[in-house]
C-alpha cells in the first residue's frame, strides 16, 4: 500500500471498503433478501447504506446530484415502509455506479483539497469521507450480524493487510 499522501491512503481504504460491501451483498442468500430486520427487509438496509454513500461521500448538497433510476421517495429511509422491492441485480448495478463515481472522484482529489468545502456544503471533503466510512461500517456491521446470525457464516473481509482475491474465492471466512 502506498502511503505517501492522504489521498492515496483514502483511495486504498475506499477500495477495500467497497470490496467488502460488494462481498457482503453477494453473501446475502436469496431466502434472506426480503427478510425483515428491525422491521425493514435486508435489501433496504443495503440500499440505505449505498444511497448514503452515493449522496454523502462527495457532496450532499450537489445541485447536479441525480437519484438513481431505481429510487423513489423514502426508499432509502429505514423509518418508512416501502412498497417497492429492489432485486439483488438492481442493488449490484447501483453499487457499480457508486463505485465508479467515487473512484473517479478520488482519482482527481489531492491532499490540498481535503480541507476544502464542496459547493453549498457545511462540511469539508475530508469530513464527508470519514463520516461515510463511519456510516458505511455501522451498517456493514449490522448486515454482517444479520447474516452471521441467520447462516452461521462470516462474510470475508480484507482488513488492512489481506490481498484482494483474484479469480474465484471463498466469500466467507
Amino acid at each position: 500500500m502506498n502511503q505517501n499522501t492522504l489521498t492515496e491512503i483514502i483511495t486504498e481504504q475506499t477500495k477495500r471498503a467497497l470490496w467488502e460491501v460488494k462481498n457482503v451483498i453477494e453473501c446475502v442468500p436469496d431466502e434472506f433478501w426480503d427478510k425483515k430486520y428491525c422491521d425493514m427487509p435486508c435489501w433496504k438496509h443495503i440500499y440505505h447504506m449505498l444511497h448514503s454513500l452515493d449522496l454523502w461521500y462527495i457532496n450532499p448538497n450537489d445541485k447536479n446530484f441525480q437519484e438513481p433510476l431505481i429510487h423513489e421517495t423514502d426508499l432509502n429511509n429505514l423509518d418508512k415502509i416501502s412498497h417497492k422491492v429492489l432485486s439483488k441485480e438492481e442493488i449490484n448495478s447501483y453499487f457499480s455506479d457508486i463505485e465508479k463515481k467515487i473512484m473517479l472522484y478520488l482519482s482527481d482529489l489531492t491532499d490540498e483539497e481535503l480541507l476544502d468545502y464542496p459547493s453549498d456544503c457545511k462540511y469539508c471533503k475530508f469530513t464527508l469521507i470519514l463520516a461515510q466510512f463511519r456510516h458505511l461500517h455501522t451498517h456493514m456491521g449490522m448486515i454482517m450480524g444479520f447474516l452471521i446470525d441467520d447462516t452461521g457464516l462470516w462474510p470475508k473481509v480484507l482488513g488492512l493487510e489481506q490481498p484482494f482475491p483474484k479469480g474465484a474465492y471463498n466469500k466467507y471466512l
